[in-house]
């Protein structure tokens, strides 16, 4: 089994707002779940913590995930929209009052330093036993930048943990714009970015319009990525990188992690009609493909699975059950000419370079 490295999961929103024990079996989040019909996805999660660590998942960047959008009325609890910053702020804050609980009780361990991520990887190489579970290592990732009320305040966030930043998540936020509209940086949105270089801050270009991300990489210079990110020469939409964009994170020594949602996988996929089962697993392959021939290497793009942000397997692609289903991919890239090495690099290689250059 492959070790893996995911840039992007929603951990802490799938337990609060979704109500899901992270620490039992899939077995039982979906028993738990089969009578519930407030969201397609009830009772078809791909992701625990035993799960990730049947995946060999040994590190993922675990999100705050919360929109201040005084206009919209959420009428579920899983919606992510709140009236205001300060009620982002604090519905932030009890995501990470999650993490630091399963923190305490060894289910988990933050990553904040390139030291710790480095003693990590050599525990998880060494000992991975189902019978001593190792814990699965968190980076503390931040969704939209709603959450943080000031630019000034992120340097209580640094403090706290957080090292990965999107300015926005659908629609606009307090700092830029996000998929589904267009539009430039708020000058806000220029400061946060001044006290991110300050900081080391990672800003993660995913999400943003394609305004706001070419202002966000002319105005930062810190360290880019692109946390769950697919190809818009693929599948056409504002969800998707243009190859101008990604060349301009390769450019910058980004690293973009393929998202593993089927709409964003394949052409003509709509939502609510079309189920997962048609989307072939293969077509995570194309998206890397692409990635690699326009950088000319296998350096530049990895896995940023999303799995479980608001979908389960019925919109997963097809043969992909649960998280631990990642490991199937190593026999599509091998057979589609990649090396052993080139593998390891998508698997986990490409990730552990990158935060070993951009944490502290």
């Amino acid at each position: 089994m492959r070790l893996i490295i995911d840039s992007h999961l929603d951990l802490s929103w799938n337990a609060l707002s979704w109500n899901r024990d992270l620490t039992q079996s899939i077995a039982s989040v979906r028993q738990a779940e089969a009578e519930m019909t407030d969201d397609d996805a009830r009772g078809h999660g791909t992701v625990t913590l035993p799960e990730l660590r049947r995946a060999g998942v040994a590190v993922c960047c675990g999100t705050l995930l919360c929109r201040a959008k005084q206009h919209v009325r959420p009428t579920r609890k899983i919606d992510v929209d709140v009236a205001t910053q300060d009620i982002a702020c604090a519905t932030a804050r009890g995501q990470l009052a999650y993490y630091r609980l399963l923190a305490e009780r060894n289910e988990i361990t933050f990553i904040t330093d390139r030291k710790q991520l480095q003693t990590h990887i050599a525990r998880w190489k060494e000992r991975r036993d189902e019978h001593h579970p190792l814990p699965v290592g968190l980076i503390l990732a931040m969704e939209g930048a709603d959450p943080i009320t000031t630019p000034d305040q992120a340097e209580q966030w640094w403090a706290d943990g957080l090292r990965t930043v999107g300015l926005a998540h659908y629609g606009k936020s307090h700092y830029a714009v996000g998929t589904g509209d267009n539009g430039p940086l708020t000058p806000g949105g220029i400061q946060l970015l001044k006290e991110f270089s300050r900081l080391g801050m990672i800003l993660d270009a995913t999400h943003c319009s394609d305004l706001s991300f070419h202002h966000a990489l002319d105005v930062f210079a810190g360290p880019v990525m692109a946390s769950h990110n697919n190809c818009r020469a693929l599948v056409p939409g504002d969800r998707q990188f243009s190859d101008e964009q990604i060349k301009r994170l390769i450019e910058r020594n980004a690293v973009i992690g393929v998202a593993f949602d089927a709409w964003m996988l394949q052409p003509n996929f709509v939502i609510g009609q079309t189920h997962g089962s048609a989307v072939p697993l293969s077509a995570v392959a194309d998206h890397i493909d692409h990635i690699c021939q326009l950088a000319g290497n296998t350096h530049h793009v990895a896995f940023g699975t999303d799995l479980d942000g608001g979908f389960g397997t019925e919109q997963s692609p097809d043969g992909l059950e649960t998280i631990a289903d990642l490991q199937k991919c190593e026999g599509i890239l091998a057979e589609r000419g990649y090396s052993d090495g080139d593998i390891d690099r998508i698997f986990h290689g490409n990730w552990l370079q990158f935060f070993l250059r951009a944490l502290p």
